[in-house]
């Protein structure tokens, strides 16, 4: 009898949580960590890329410093933050987080562009290998991100929506944080790989001799 009345507990509490939305709070905060997973995952990809990609610009343009140097740091800033998943509930981290890939972003936009410059290094087979990589990468990004702004979308109209919002109070289940508008626009534009149309840059004609006794 008393096994009986456990079982009976067991099932009304089950029924309870599963119409209060618990299962659902619950679905949608995994779907979050495997989104969030896949961001990981094609962000390291990239940042993978970048030695070879320095290596080989510099190569071929090795007194262009302040750009290999603003590439090397921005990564250097990317590896240096700990994507722990308690980021995804703390809105300051994940603006680092943000932050810190922006600011790779713009610096392989600004050595790509430098590339423009040298003929030699657009027809290194290296390079355009590592432009045609990059690219991909760039686009497994955009997908792997969108598919996390939608997790947590739904998730967080779940948290916020009545009846669950209850639910959600009771357990502890927050509204996370999101790509922002602003740092969206930045971090979404993949940088520009097509190096087939520009014209190389015209070196300064040097400095004519002076006349001795002039």
């Amino acid at each position: 009898m008393h096994k009986r009345l456990w079982l009976w507990i067991l099932l009304l509490t089950s029924t309870l949580l599963s119409g209060c939305g618990y299962n659902t709070l619950q679905s949608n905060d995994e779907q979050i960590k495997a989104s969030w997973s896949e961001v990981i995952n094609q962000y390291q990809r990239r940042a993978d890329l970048v030695p070879n990609l320095v290596n080989t610009v510099k190569g071929y343009a090795s007194h262009e410093r302040q750009v290999l140097t603003q590439v090397a740091e921005a990564r250097a800033r990317v590896g240096s933050l700990q994507v722990t998943p308690e980021v995804l509930n703390d809105p300051q981290a994940f603006a680092r987080f943000q932050s810190a890939q922006g600011q790779l972003s713009g610096a392989l936009s600004r050595l790509l562009a430098v590339a423009e410059n040298y003929p030699q290094l657009k027809a290194d087979a290296g390079f355009r290998d590592l432009q045609a990589q990059l690219e991909g990468t760039e686009n497994r990004i955009t997908v792997a991100r969108n598919r996390y702004i939608k997790a947590v979308q739904d998730y967080n109209v779940t948290v916020r929506s009545f009846p669950t919002n209850l639910t959600a109070m009771v357990f502890g289940f927050a509204v996370k944080p999101n790509f922002t508008v602003e740092n969206e626009k930045a971090i979404s534009t993949a940088p520009a790989v097509d190096f087939g149309t520009a014209a190389p840059a015209t070196p300064a004609a040097p400095a004519a001799p002076a006349t001795p006794g002039k």
